[in-house]
């Protein structure tokens, strides 16, 4: 029993949770072997890339230059915009997905509706681009969304708002950005908000408290330990990734308009290290360690949260009824679904009616899909991007399991340095190591190689998968711990024992690994090569000629998506649990 203040009063705790835990297992050799390739692939893949980065941008041939290159990037025309989207982006969907979280605990969803919001998440980003480039296409007689608005503004189709103008663009590309990822958002913040004791807001309201203490007393200080952390981790990875929305969705005569440091960045200096390019890198790599800080500043007390005792407090208001809350569920769920059936009824007819009208204008047909398996390239891109996701998914989950299972019992400020290394590798974006990286696989692969490739994807995961499963490993109840350790004789046994009690966890990195790399573009367009086209690349490819190539495109981002929603479908549960049980300590 413990004691803590809760709107400046004392209120008793009966503490729950697993006792801390010394470092006594494994033994220090065993321990550095366990964590040497974790290490190594941070290191040279992350680590040194990013010092790499940092040394250019004050630098040209080695020779220090200050400030000059932030001067100039930063005084290039349009970048502070690009910073404020970029931090708009960065914070649009948690706020999204936690406000929907809360606003949900009034009616109790079906498993169908949980289903709708996880399924966009699975998409590959070209693929969420693709679906609404063709919902907003600036003809009215081909994009839905377009001859909606004109005919809720009463304007005639030819006059219709031009979604992917230069006024619109950006509000377009964020309604897709948060379709595609607030589903996660919003189940991960639920989960974690229904395991939140009910007793906690009861106790803030018999001390006094009112909406705006059950809140954050009740709920964020709790809830953000380590849920805001995970989502936060999740929505900056995304953020790097709206480099593939940016780049299939719009038209190149807006892409300025629309641009975030993403984008900036690559066309600054591509694949390379120059002085500007490293010193918007440093830039973003600042905006996104300020974002971290923040979200650790919340995360700095155990999980799960203390049962309070304490008096009830007052009767809760009378909810609203429960049948209006589910139709306006079943109402969220079919506005959901839409982007869906655009892009299966494009897809379901011929290149021309594709081009020409809408797909309501026009019979169905396979004219798409004919012309599109009736090539070897889509064959082949599946083929090397089911291998290359099933490789670099496997040796994750290997390297992470074994870095997890020493780190897992660190306590005090060594766990809370480990959680804040594995969350700043985890959060850097590809795009600013780029150069650095390629670099490296120069010296130890030859560039554009499969195997470099999947390197790059391994060292870019090893990070998350670390940061979930220690912790994961770390909030098993102390008397599993004990069993795994007498059941198994040597280290590898104890470790298998742990990894099945963390199914969910381990179930929710594996996913999560093969889904971002089949669903990646950046990573490829930056270290493939002729001999590796991941299916991202293809299907970027096949957009240069949009409107002409919209119903061959649309199914081959049908066929993209198939298994990785299959995939989130099967494992919903777990993703959801395994996240939530992990995080930053």
């Amino acid at each position: 029993m413990s004691q803590v203040k809760v709107l400046g009063e004392l209120a008793v705790l009966d503490d729950v949770g697993p006792p801390r835990r010394g470092r006594a297992y494994p033994a220090a050799g065993a321990t550095s072997a366990l964590l040497l390739p974790a290490a190594l692939l941070l290191g040279a893949l992350v680590l040194w890339p990013v010092l790499r980065t940092l040394h250019a941008s004050v630098t040209t041939d080695g020779r220090w230059v200050g400030a000059e290159h932030f001067r100039a990037a930063l005084a290039a025309p349009g970048t502070g915009a690009v910073v404020g989207r970029t931090v708009l982006w960065a914070v649009l969907v948690p706020a999204v997905g936690y406000l929907f979280a809360v606003a949900s605990r009034r009616w109790k969803e079906g498993g169908l509706v949980r289903l709708i919001l996880l399924v966009p998440v699975a998409l590959p980003l070209v693929v969420t681009g693709v679906t609404f480039r063709l919902m907003y296409d600036p003809d009215p007689t081909r994009g839905l969304a377009t001859l909606l608005a004109a005919r809720l503004t009463g304007r005639a189709d030819d006059n219709a708002p031009q979604l992917l103008g230069p006024g619109l663009v950006t509000v377009a590309l964020m309604s897709a950005f948060v379709w595609a990822w607030v589903g996660l958002a919003v189940l991960v913040f639920r989960a974690a908000l229904d395991r939140l004791p009910p007793s906690l807001a009861d106790a803030v309201r018999a001390y006094g408290g009112g909406r705006r203490h059950v809140l954050w007393d009740a709920q964020w200080r709790p809830l953000l330990l380590r849920t805001v952390a995970v989502v936060f981790a999740l929505v900056a990875l995304g953020t790097s990734r709206t480099f593939d929305l940016i780049l299939v969705m719009t038209p190149g005569s807006v892409r300025d308009d629309a641009a975030v440091l993403a984008l900036r960045v690559w066309q600054t200096s591509g694949g390379t290290t120059t002085g500007q390019g490293a010193a918007l890198g440093v830039v973003w790599l600042v905006a996104v360690a300020a974002g971290m800080l923040v979200a650790a500043f919340f995360v700095r007390q155990a999980w799960p949260p203390p049962r309070v005792e304490a008096t009830p407090g007052p009767a809760p208001t009378t909810p609203p009824p429960r049948r209006l809350f589910r139709l306006l569920a079943a109402g969220g769920a079919v506005a959901w679904l839409i982007p869906l059936v655009v892009l299966v009824a494009t897809s379901a007819h011929g290149q021309v009616d594709a081009a020409a009208r809408g797909w309501w204008s026009a019979p169905p047909g396979t004219g798409s899909y004919a012309a599109l398996l009736g090539g070897g390239e889509l064959w082949r891109a599946l083929g090397f991007t089911l291998l290359l996701a099933t490789v670099v998914t496997a040796t994750v989950l290997v390297v992470a399991l074994l870095a997890a299972y020493p780190l897992a019992w660190l306590t005090g400020p060594a766990a809370q340095a480990t959680g804040l290394l594995l969350m700043a590798a985890t959060v850097v974006p590809v795009q600013v190591i780029a150069g650095p990286v390629n670099e490296v696989l120069g010296v130890v692969l030859s560039s554009g190689t499969a195997r470099g490739l999947a390197l790059v994807h391994v060292a870019l995961g090893v990070p998350f998968a670390v940061l979930v499963l220690r912790n994961a490993f770390a909030d098993l109840p102390a008397e599993q711990v004990r069993g795994a350790r007498l059941g198994g004789r040597r280290w590898w046994g104890t470790l298998h024992r742990l990894a099945r009690h963390n199914l969910p966890a381990v179930i929710a990195v594996s996913v999560l690994e093969f889904v971002q790399v089949w669903n990646d573009l950046a990573v490829g367009l930056l270290f493939s090569g002729p001999e590796a086209t991941p299916l991202g690349l293809f299907l970027a490819g096949q957009s240069r000629g949009f409107v002409s190539n919209s119903g061959v495109l649309a199914a081959g981002s049908v066929l993209a998506s198939v298994l990785p929603v299959v995939l989130m479908v099967l494992a919903r549960r777990q993703l959801v649990a395994g996240l939530v049980s992990g995080g930053v300590r």
